[in-house]
């Protein structure tokens, strides 16, 4: 589970409930029913025109898949297992008894297709890069529609927060017309709150959540790709770590003279 990312949102929640709590003693005045079906309705709505009614359960796959049960990627312990199998190969153990020992299942996949060897070297790697380009483009695109779902429950806010002027300019009159204007704005307000709740503090940074672990994932796949090529050519484990630290910022790289001591 992305531990990290969960308590990320629950801090969202507690802050939101404490700075309520500190505008206002009582929480009441923040709840309105029509308000809150014109933002989820409306975004609901506006998504299953922009995605298909059949596909809008996908979103939720994505968000309960990569979202609650991602997990941060590591390419060090790729870079360690490449390193070991690379020694093991050396050493004249088989590749298909070390595709055991590729934890990554992009890595185990390389390592069996280039182990069945019924695919020349050149293509099992060609083929491995389009697969590569392939899922990193599968998870933009997830990426891409979550952060288009934040562009929804502001607009819907807003139109909320005009329905409400129409209606409060529309009964502005008699005698106690004054007396109804503070809370009918206060109302016209909510649907604006709700909004920027939804969108700011779940839409939006689930979303950037998505494309940071995405980064992660083409970063990990490049390290595997190029790794796959050392292991084929039985290259020296510190050849390997040096080449594939190469693709991680200094402090994210693997000290690989404790990883092999």
């Amino acid at each position: 589970m992305n531990i990290f990312s969960l308590i990320g949102l629950i801090i969202s929640g507690v802050v939101l409930f404490v700075g309520l709590r500190l505008s206002s003693p009582d929480l009441q005045i923040f709840l309105d029913g029509p308000s809150l079906f014109i933002v989820l309705g409306g975004t609901f709505a506006a998504t299953s025109v922009a995605f298909q009614l059949n596909k809008i359960g996908n979103l939720f796959k994505i968000f309960f898949t990569q979202f609650l049960k991602g997990k941060t990627v590591d390419p060090t312990v790729v870079i360690k297992d490449v390193m070991k199998i690379c020694e093991a190969y050396r050493n004249g153990e088989s590749l298909e008894e070390l595709v055991s020992k590729a934890q990554d299942p992009f890595l185990k996949e390389a390592m069996e297709l280039i182990s069945d060897g019924i695919l020349e070297t050149d293509k099992a790697i060609q083929i491995l890069e389009q697969r590569a380009v392939k899922m990193g483009a599968l998870r933009n695109d997830d990426t891409r529609k979550i952060k288009a779902l934040g562009k929804f429950p502001p607009a819907f806010g807003m139109m909320g927060t005009t329905i409400g002027m129409i209606v409060l300019l529309a009964n502005l009159g008699g005698a106690d017309a004054m007396k109804k204007i503070g809370p009918a704005m206060g109302v016209c307000l909510i649907t604006t709150l709700y909004g920027v709740i939804v969108a700011n503090l779940v839409v939006i940074p689930i979303a950037e959540n998505l494309d940071e672990i995405s980064k992660q994932m083409d970063t990990k796949d490049e390290i595997v790709l190029e790794g796959i090529k050392h292991i084929i050519n039985k290259s020296n484990p510190i050849l390997v770590a040096e080449e594939l630290n190469s693709f991680l910022v200094p402090k994210e790289r693997l000290d690989w003279k404790n990883a092999t001591a």
